[in-house]
């Protein structure tokens, strides 16, 4: 259903199922590169859309000018001082930093005199906003991780948790590898077979984030709170939002269908942890498992990651914008969505505005050109071809397990190598003797995009640079960050009223050139 959008944007009819077909045509017209084994892996897709309302005119243009794939990340030792590897390859990040880099070369084309359907002039020197009747929306194929994906779960859909139990004479299942294969291949009813309780934790690290049933079939009434997470009362912590899908466990009925045990009210499980000195999940059966309204990190491969979630990076780009603090130098208003189409999966709506909105509803004394942004939320009935269910739908005999596509792609529309594909933060295909090398970097890594933005900055006549970058002493691109005042003013706003527990970045980590 056509929905008109928040009044701080141009008003134009938004239709979900459009977006979504939009997005996955522009998927099918990218090469094969990248993309998952039909049957047998599955990704997650997202993507940005230019909405551009036509002067004196009802008619709308609707543009893809950023796409991503991906579901992975990089542990907390593998990143790079020189930012050079790309630490977070979930297609919602993906989508947003090619968003970022479609942005650098339309100021670079507006900076040079030429002309541009997205910025024109402000009336601050040096500064950019808008074109009229254009804004920005976000599409993503799923709930994104974290905390939008703890959503209740209906009757027609499997338990994500059955109990787990001791079973003797499993010790000829092998190792990790064996454990992720029989969680993936446990809710198709078929050889179901349980870890250990010894075996749990590795299982659980091994599982990818999105609250789809198939990925956590762990017991939940096995483990309890870590006393090492516990808070004094002078610890700040986020709002714990005990909402409706923190439900009362009720039994529905004597047995469920088959007879065997009682249903349960139960939630889609996150992989995504919460965040070390915050109150941890109760890990309750059922739908008491998890805490709501918490930040989290993602899940890595074996190791802790440093990687906020989705959701906590959405809820974060609705107050800061979407452009981050290099190109608020140029910027006289931050960017926002305008407007959140998910695909079709599991989702709630009370959950997504908790999560994207709620949770910073309440900040204040922004700095001028920052605001609280609530975006339209829009569920699409469209799902994915390759997400994980339509996967394990197509999954053939002799095929192999199902698992997650290794490789993230970008497609972004900017003139020169629009397409980027990348796999364990380096650019798809390359050898670890080349690592070192820039031939390895993601298009979309700190270092290729902080070089992006001064050769934007080379580009601008003296007369026209921002105030805020008239200073020499900038050289490194903590300093460049540093020197986006406004961005950073409203960022220490947001942290101290929302989200005190968000990690301050590592300085040795942004001092490259």
């Amino acid at each position: 259903m056509p929905v008109c959008l928040d009044p701080h944007f141009p008003v134009i009819m938004v239709n979900a199922d459009e977006i979504a077909k939009l997005c996955y045509e522009r998927f099918n017209k990218l090469p094969r590169r990248g993309k998952p084994e039909p049957g047998r892996e599955w990704t997650l897709l997202a993507a940005v859309v230019k909405i551009t309302r036509c002067a004196n005119s009802i008619t709308v243009e609707k543009e893809v000018v950023s796409l991503g794939t991906g579901t992975k990340c990089i542990g907390q030792t593998a990143m790079s001082p020189n930012g050079e590897i790309l630490n977070d390859s979930h297609a919602e990040v993906i989508a947003r930093r090619g968003c970022i880099r479609f942005l650098i070369q339309a100021l670079h084309r507006a900076v040079s005199g030429g002309s541009s359907s997205v910025f024109c002039q402000a009336d601050q020197r040096g500064k950019w906003r808008l074109q009229p009747g254009v804004s920005f929306l976000f599409f993503t194929s799923h709930t994104p991780c974290g905390d939008a994906a703890i959503v209740a779960m209906n009757d027609t859909q499997s338990q994500p948790c059955p109990p787990v139990t001791s079973v003797k004479g499993h010790e000829g299942t092998g190792g990790r590898g064996d454990l992720k294969r029989e969680a993936e291949e446990s809710s198709d009813g078929k050889n179901i077979k349980r870890p250990r309780l010894e075996e749990q934790e590795i299982v659980e690290t091994s599982l990818e984030d999105r609250g789809d049933p198939k990925q956590s079939f762990l017991s939940n009434s096995c483990k309890s709170e870590d006393p090492s997470q516990s808070h004094s009362a002078e610890t700040p912590v986020e709002t714990v939002s005990q909402d409706s899908t923190q439900l009362e466990i009720n039994s529905r009925g004597p047995s469920d269908s088959a007879g065997l045990r009682p249903k349960v009210p139960d939630i889609h499980r996150t992989g995504a942890k919460c965040i070390s000195g915050g109150l941890a999940d109760p890990l309750h059966p059922g739908v008491g498992y998890h805490r709501t309204g918490v930040l989290r990190v993602k899940p890595g491969r074996g190791e802790p990651t440093l990687s906020l979630s989705c959701s906590d990076k959405l809820a974060r780009w609705g107050v800061l914008g979407f452009q981050g603090a290099l190109l608020s130098h140029y910027l006289q208003e931050a960017l926002y969505f305008s407007t959140v189409v998910v695909g079709k999966c599991p989702y709630s709506q009370e959950v997504m505005q908790r999560a994207l909105v709620t949770r910073c509803s309440h900040v204040s004394a922004l700095p001028a050109g920052f605001s609280v942004c609530q975006p339209v939320l829009l569920q699409s009935s469209l799902e994915f071809p390759f997400s994980q269910a339509q996967t394990k739908l197509r999954h053939q005999a002799g095929q192999g397990r199902i698992s997650p596509c290794g490789a993230a792609i970008s497609w972004c529309n900017v003139t020169e190598q629009p397409l980027d594909v990348t796999a364990n933060g380096y650019k798809h295909g390359v050898t670890k003797k080349a690592f070192s090398t820039a031939n390895a970097r993601s298009l979309l890594c700190k270092m290729e995009l902080f070089h992006s933005f001064l050769s934007l900055v080379a580009a601008t006549d003296l007369s026209a640079l921002p105030d805020s970058l008239r200073r020499a002493e900038l050289q490194t691109y903590w300093e460049y960050k540093q020197a986006s005042q406004l961005y950073q003013q409203a960022w220490k706003q947001l942290r101290s009223q929302a989200f005190p527990l968000w990690p301050r970045s590592d300085r040795d980590l942004l001092l490259f050139h």
